[in-house]
Order: C-alpha cells, then sequence, then structure tokens
C-alpha cells in the first residue's frame, strides 16, 4: 500500500500557489454551482483544503450541517478558521476519506480537486462506500482537472503531467493520472445533470444527483 501523501507543508501557501499558477479559475470552477446548493441540509465536504469553497457554502445557506474531512491536520485548521462564523454547523474529521465511516445520511457530497488525489481502485472505493448514505435527490459536485480533445490536448497533458510531478516531490502523492469518476458514479446510481468547463477545456466541474429511491445506510 503507498503510503499516505501529506499535505500540511503546502497547507498554508496554497491559496497563493494556487492564484500564481492558474489565477482565480479553481476558485470560480468551484464556486460555480453554488447557487443549486442553497437547499440542501447535510453536506460531507472531503478535501476542501483550506476551507475557501465551505465558507462560501455556509455563508450561502445558513440550514446546511457539514462533516468535513481532510487528511491534513494543518488545512483542516485552517479550514476551521475560515468557518469560525458557521462553527455551530461544522464538524471536521481528521482522517483519509477512504477511512472515514458515515453515520449520517448526506443530501450532499462535495469533493472540489480531491478525486484526482486517488487511484482509480480508490475513487471506486470511495464512491461504493459513499453512495447508500446518499438521501433521495441527493447532489454529489465534483471539480476536476480534465484533459480536453483538440489542440488543448497536449499542453493539459503536459500541465497535468507536471503538477503531479511537483506534488509528488513536496507531499508524497503517488497518483500519475487523472481517475474515471464517471464510470463508478453512474454504477453508483447517479447521474450528471450539468456541467461546466473552464481554462480552454481544462477545469471541469460536474453536478451529479443520486436516483430517487431509499437510502441504504442503517443509522444508529
Amino acid at each position: 500500500m503507498n503510503p499516505e501523501p501529506n499535505f500540511n507543508p503546502i497547507a498554508r501557501p496554497y491559496r497563493w500557489l494556487e492564484y500564481l499558477t492558474l489565477g482565480r479559475a479553481l476558485e470560480r470552477c468551484r464556486l460555480h454551482f453554488l447557487p443549486k446548493l442553497l437547499n440542501q441540509k447535510k453536506a460531507l465536504v472531503i478535501g476542501d483544503g483550506d476551507g475557501r469553497f465551505l465558507a462560501a457554502l455556509m455563508a450561502a445557506n445558513l440550514r446546511i450541517h457539514v462533516d468535513a474531512v481532510d487528511s491534513s491536520a494543518t488545512m483542516l485548521q485552517l479550514l476551521r478558521q475560515r468557518c469560525e462564523a458557521s462553527a455551530t454547523r461544522l464538524e471536521t474529521h481528521h482522517t483519509s476519506a477512504l477511512s472515514f465511516a458515515p453515520t449520517e445520511a448526506y443530501d450532499l457530497v462535495v469533493t472540489h480537486f480531491f478525486l484526482d488525489c486517488l487511484t482509480q481502485s480508490d475513487v471506486e472505493a470511495l464512491i461504493d462506500r459513499i453512495a447508500p448514505t446518499l438521501t433521495p435527490d441527493a447532489l454529489w459536485l465534483i471539480s476536476d482537472f480534465r484533459i480536453p480533445e483538440g489542440h488543448m490536448r497536449l499542453p493539459a497533458r503536459i500541465l497535468v503531467r507536471s503538477l503531479y510531478l511537483a506534488f509528488r516531490i513536496i507531499t508524497g502523492l503517488r497518483t500519475t493520472h487523472l481517475p474515471d469518476y464517471a464510470s463508478p458514479l453512474a454504477k453508483a446510481g447517479l447521474t450528471r445533470l450539468a456541467h461546466h468547463h473552464s481554462l480552454a477545456g481544462l477545469l471541469t466541474t460536474e453536478l451529479w444527483q443520486i436516483e430517487s429511491s431509499p437510502i441504504a445506510l442503517a443509522l444508529p
């Protein structure tokens, strides 16, 4: 088994490294579907980093309660600080997403630029673990890198490969290519409702929804 990557070293400078490399493109990608999330009540947010998206979500939706999962203690510390105004509606979990055992039913899952840190088998295992906890019509919001067709295909491949190399050096991340999350999501009963590509197709944000069916999770 590959060792868990350590994102603590990049936690504090991550925001500025992101802005230096891709400007506000990732931030706009995360927030694109925020207006569609104002009726959700219980969310599972995995790997939100320093909490910029989560702070925006909790400020826009004053009813939502959130479980935030991250393997980086420093990232979680920054997230809690950024979401301090909504602290009574936030519970953080310092653990790997693959080890987190949900005991709640969720009507929203958020994985912004997180699934690309996992291997294909890990993505499939994560979806298999979370899908049974979703309430009927629950949403899953995903943002990630992609390799577009056409003239941007080669530049996108070079950039994504460079990012993986940088994260491997700094954090020990062993993943080397973008996984396919669409197939396991569809297999788990989710349908893509909408998507938005940006930065010449390099970035995507997608809104998926579970089919209306009783949840399989037996809550305590």
